[in-house]
């Protein structure tokens, strides 16, 4: 396939984009809201695409034109031809650029999420262990500009996390390769650590695990309806470390979908107005993630990224504190400055894990 054929898709985008331009600039458009933030929304996850096009466009007519000229001027021609190396290169560049932008997208990529973080097998060390995932991820959405809310979070008695819930949020509209999901969405799975825990006496390093589940967040606009009749919903008394009572009144909420048996619990609020808000919040991004599983199912179509994986059981990533040493087990990235990245720096990480999922996409392509 030559590169004019494989970018033919990139000028189908450009008259999309033109014509998203258009509607833009009319203030009809705008007058409904949410229509107005869909074309907007896809108008920016098109912008780069089209930049890149109409670079490898004019690099490729530059090197164009310029053999026309030596052919035309042959005094010229060995003058002119020193440039074509140099106008190659950008033509090159451009289209290795547009080559990463035009493969297949996941459709969530630019989708806000529920991030859940849950401790596992042992015990108290565990529970603090998800503490400091909890953190990691509240600093790297600080580094990343997002905004992040704690809907849930059930601490243990030394104030470890023994389950939270937290929404991720992107700041405005921007390319889908810069959303939330599309960065958070390889954090799912079992998190191991290995140090010695702060109720350790002999100085001996545990191994010990937290769980973490990325959901995309459906949009507010009714993506996901939920049937009134088809929910139960339980009040509760909200507690804290140790059973210690954390209010006077049953402002906890939990809500059950009947039909599927999805639990939704929230009692991070004082106002059972509130919390029922957010158990609302949390249902619908669970309700959402089983829908997306049986299409994939049932269509047998292959997992979206080519790293994360669907088993949550999968152990993705080692946090060993007496080397200070991160590994990812997918990708096989290792560094030592685990103190670092659970301050929040966590983009290179995640990186490898993007960078994996484009390179299996490319060698695909480059197969068909």
């Amino acid at each position: 396939m030559s590169t004019e054929q494989r970018f033919a898709g990139a000028a189908t985008l450009k008259e999309e984009h033109a014509e998203l331009e258009n509607l833009l600039a009319n203030p009809d458009v705008h007058a409904d809201a949410d229509r107005a933030r869909k074309l907007g929304k896809r108008y920016a996850e098109l912008t780069p695409i089209i930049k890149a096009y109409d670079a490898w466009n004019s690099a490729e007519s530059d090197i164009e034109a310029a053999n026309e000229m030596a052919a035309e001027d042959p005094d010229l021609a060995d003058e002119i031809l020193n440039e074509v190396p140099q106008l190659q290169e950008a033509a090159d560049e451009a289209a290795e650029t547009l080559r990463h932008l035009l493969l297949p997208r996941d459709p969530d990529d630019g989708r806000d999420v529920l991030l859940e973080v849950k401790a596992g097998e042992g015990g108290e060390e565990s529970a603090l262990f998800a503490g400091d995932l909890l953190r990691m991820y509240l600093r790297y959405g600080e580094h990343k500009g997002w905004r992040t809310e704690i809907l849930d979070n059930a601490e243990s008695d030394l104030g470890g996390t023994k389950s939270v819930t937290v929404a991720v949020k992107r700041r405005g509209n921007g390319p889908a390769e810069d959303g939330v999901w599309a960065h958070l969405k390889y954090e799912g799975g079992v998190h191991r650590v290995q140090r010695v825990p702060v109720t350790e006496s002999q100085g001996r390093i545990h191994t010990s695990a937290a769980g973490v589940l990325v959901l995309p967040e459906p949009e507010e606009t009714g993506e996901i309806e939920i049937d009134p009749n088809e929910i139960r919903i339980d009040v509760y008394r909200s507690s804290g470390p140790g059973g210690q009572s954390v209010n006077t009144t049953d402002s906890a909420v939990r809500i059950t979908h009947i039909p599927t048996g999805i639990v939704a619990s929230c009692q991070n609020e004082k106002s059972q107005i509130q919390n029922r808000e957010a158990a609302m919040r949390i249902l619908r991004a669970r309700l959402l993630a089983q829908a997306q599983e049986e299409a994939e199912a049932e269509a047998e179509a292959a997992r979206r990224s080519q790293v994360r994986t669907m088993d949550r059981s999968e152990r993705i990533r080692t946090y060993n504190f007496p080397e200070n040493r991160i590994t990812d087990h997918r990708t096989g990235y290792k560094a030592y400055n685990l103190d670092h990245v659970l301050d929040g720096e966590l983009e290179a990480v995640v990186r490898s894990a993007i960078d994996a999922d484009e390179a299996a996409q490319l060698a695909a392509a480059g197969d068909d």
